[in-house]
């Protein structure tokens, strides 16, 4: 379980609260608007009223308490700048801001963002990787070069165990779960054998993991 604070309940901040809380993690939501919180507050673990251009409002939440700190702020770019450049200097671990335009990403990079997340440009990259490659079913890019993958489990691995494939030296990446249907199971054992049907939540190396989605 992580800790999340997620700053600006639009459309995009409220559906990343409810889902990390759906996924088992703590989520402390603010936003200035008090209609906003209200309805979130039956949901997530912690609601605040506040202004999240004010540094003394942010440094009372304990920023530094948190895995990552989110600025998910629309439609007030210099709020969500101030924002991050608030959460940097008070000692977050992570930042993820949110931008609305590609030429917003390199200010909120300046300003101590340690990931932006550009939601047009992300989900069309994620709809091209999903629709273009041929087991792909998500995507979920870290860095340029690293992602987290849903994939085909390859035939060639069906009956074998984690160990006896040596899927990390062979292939350059990790397996987190299996999926069998909407459930993800944490795999952690050698031992597992691979089974028909199931897809495989896989990170690492992205050019590694979409070539082993091509295999099968």
């Amino acid at each position: 379980m992580k800790s999340f604070l997620v700053i600006g309940l639009g459309r995009f901040g409220r559906h990343l609260a409810e889902k990390l809380m759906e996924l088992g993690n703590e989520v402390m939501v603010i936003d200035q608007d008090e209609e906003r919180v209200a309805r979130l507050a039956p949901v997530v673990t912690a609601v605040c009223v506040g202004d999240c251009r004010d540094e003394q409002v942010l440094a009372s939440l304990g920023v530094r308490n948190f895995d990552v700190c989110f600025v998910c702020v629309r439609d007030d770019f210099q709020c969500s700048l101030e924002a991050t450049e608030n959460l940097k200097e008070l000692g977050a671990k992570c930042i993820v801001a949110r931008a609305d335009q590609e030429k917003q990403m390199k200010f909120l990079y300046k300003l101590g963002a340690d990931y932006v997340v550009h939601t047009e440009m992300d989900m069309a990259f994620r709809v091209a990787i999903r629709f273009s490659s041929r087991n792909v079913f998500d995507y979920f890019e870290l860095t340029p070069r690293y992602a987290i993958i849903e994939i085909e489990t390859p035939q060639e691995w069906e009956g074998h165990t984690v160990a006896e494939v040596d899927v990390r030296r062979r292939y350059n990446v990790n397996i987190l779960g299996i999926k069998r249907g909407e459930e993800i199971v944490p795999l952690l054992d050698p031992g597992y054998r691979f089974l028909p049907d199931t897809h495989l939540i896989i990170a690492g190396d992205k050019e590694s993991g979409l070539h082993l989605s091509n295999q099968k």
